[in-house]
């Protein structure tokens, strides 16, 4: 048996487009999905016909995870910390055992703040076992050379991801030395970048991976794909690409 899994940023709701989201998701046949992005909290359990869990923020949007009917859930909720949008959790018995699975969206604006969630983050996963941290996490990964992509932003959005004028990588960096696994890293083909889409984004982004899932050692282990989707009505979807990734 497998299991597939997606993080998928629905920009503020996904008011005009949820048609198109429906159809991205129904596409990649996931087991679970997390959301972000859910200003006004759109029914997408009706819209997917999977069951939805919602943790609402402090100051920013809406996250949540949809959860495949045919996947028994152990337990559900939020993480319990003042994260500027919010994070939700599921544990679910899957083909790979129980799993912890987490959707969140880090903060936008200031990298200090993103690496203190993503410190929560993790000690969250910690304690919970084996599991998968999944969303847009607004920021760039501790691997790869960024100069020439944040050159190309505006001042005003390249400040967001810059840390004493270099590329702002603390909250990837911290999740992997706390032992999470960057999935597209170990196992994902095709380009990475997940923003902007061809129907969508502005000024704030150029060719950026803001969107990820990180697994725990032992889960990480099962996943044998990663890719960022796209075409079809996931250029009109969001400004967001899905990533999805499969385990065995």
């Amino acid at each position: 048996m497998s299991l597939t899994l997606m993080t998928y940023n629905i920009k503020l709701g996904g008011a005009g487009r949820l048609e198109q989201i429906g159809r991205v998701i129904a596409e990649q046949s996931p087991d679970v999905v997390a959301v972000q992005e859910l200003r006004g909290e759109p029914d997408l359990g009706a819209l997917t016909g999977m069951r939805a869990v919602v943790a609402r923020p402090w100051r920013g949007q809406p996250v949540g995870l949809l959860v495949g009917r045919h996947l028994r859930v152990l337990g559900a909720g939020h993480v319990a910390r003042p994260f500027f949008h919010a994070a939700a959790w599921v544990r679910v018995a899957t083909p790979l055992g129980a799993l912890t699975l987490v959707s969140a969206h880090l903060c936008p604006y200031w990298g200090g703040v993103r690496a203190a969630e993503a410190g929560w983050l993790a000690a969250f996963l910690r304690r919970r076992g084996e599991g998968v941290l999944l969303g847009d996490l607004n920021t760039l990964d501790p691997w790869d050379s960024h100069e020439r992509r944040l050159a190309a932003l505006a001042p005003q959005y390249r400040r967001r991801h810059l840390d004493r004028g270099r590329p702002d990588v603390r909250a990837t960096a911290l999740l992997a030395r706390r032992g999470l696994v960057d999935l597209f890293r170990r196992c994902g083909s095709g380009a990475g970048w997940t923003v902007p889409t061809s129907g969508g984004g502005g000024a704030e982004f150029t060719r950026m991976r803001l969107d990820y899932l990180w697994a725990t050692p032992g889960s990480a282990a099962r996943f044998t794909e990663c890719r960022v989707v796209t075409g079809a009505a996931a250029e009109s979807g969001s400004d967001h690409y899905p990533v999805v990734a499969r385990a065995a």
